[in-house]
């Protein structure tokens, strides 16, 4: 992505209503995922480290980022230990270090995804497990994905797909983003349709506004602890070797 979208992440991660309520949806399923205590964690591409105080919660946190700013960013505020590199070649870590490997909306952001996940299987223990996020849904490509250097969106199947290709087998896998997703589309078809952009999806919105679409959104955390939707704007996996 370019420089100034991880400087308006970093400033808006803690009060948007995508990342907070995202965070609460991702807790529970880590909570969920059986990790031992003191757990070795990994957020690859964790940006500007919003996620990074969660994961905390459940053990011991290290992270990579390729961005400079968000990168040292992620440092300051959060005191993890974040290294340089990308995916897939570029992981400063030895095989077989992780109980948990994050990827939360970076695999579309990789070229070669299907070596980025062999990649993701080499630094797993033998029980370890995958959470990954990605964008759901070619059709759904639009201007916010070219905005952020998206190279694709997914389908479950096809993320099961690639997954096996490299080893990883799915425990759950599904959608989340769901309570919201006909306003979603209902946005992509009038760019199409107007051929204009929508407004910026990382500023945040009227305080009502954020606060409506947070409580919408999070209460997704109180299905996801049981089960993934059929359908959403994100389709999401706990992945483990095979």
């Amino acid at each position: 992505m370019e420089r100034d979208l991880y400087e308006r992440m970093a400033r808006t991660q803690a009060r948007h209503w995508w990342f907070c309520a995202r965070r609460e949806v991702l807790k529970t399923v880590v909570a969920g995922l059986g990790l031992p205590p003191n757990a070795r964690i990994l957020e690859l591409g964790c940006g500007p480290g919003g996620n990074l105080e969660m994961l905390k919660g459940f053990g011991q946190v290290e992270a990579v980022e390729m961005d400079e700013f968000a990168r040292e960013h992620a440092r300051m505020t959060t005191g993890v230990n974040v290294k340089r590199g990308a995916l897939p070649d570029e992981v400063p870590f030895e095989d077989g270090r992780f109980d948990l490997v994050c990827l939360l909306d970076v695999l579309e952001h990789v070229n070669d995804d299907e070596a980025a996940l062999a990649q993701v299987r080499r630094l797993l223990k033998a029980d370890g497990k995958v959470l990954l996020t990605v964008p759901a849904y070619q059709w759904l490509y639009g201007a916010h994905d070219r905005a952020h250097h998206h190279y694709r969106r997914y389908r479950k199947s096809e993320l099961e797909r690639k997954a096996g290709k490299a080893g990883l087998r799915p425990l759950r896998s599904g959608y989340y983003n769901t309570l919201l997703f006909a306003i979603v589309v209902l946005g992509r078809v009038a760019e199409r349709v107007t051929g204009t952009k929508m407004g910026d999806e990382t500023a945040i919105p009227p305080r009502w506004l954020n606060s409506i679409l947070y409580h919408v959104f999070s209460i997704e955390r109180m299905i996801v602890r049981h089960v993934f939707f059929p359908f959403g704007t994100s389709a999401i996996a706990v992945l483990r070797p095979k």
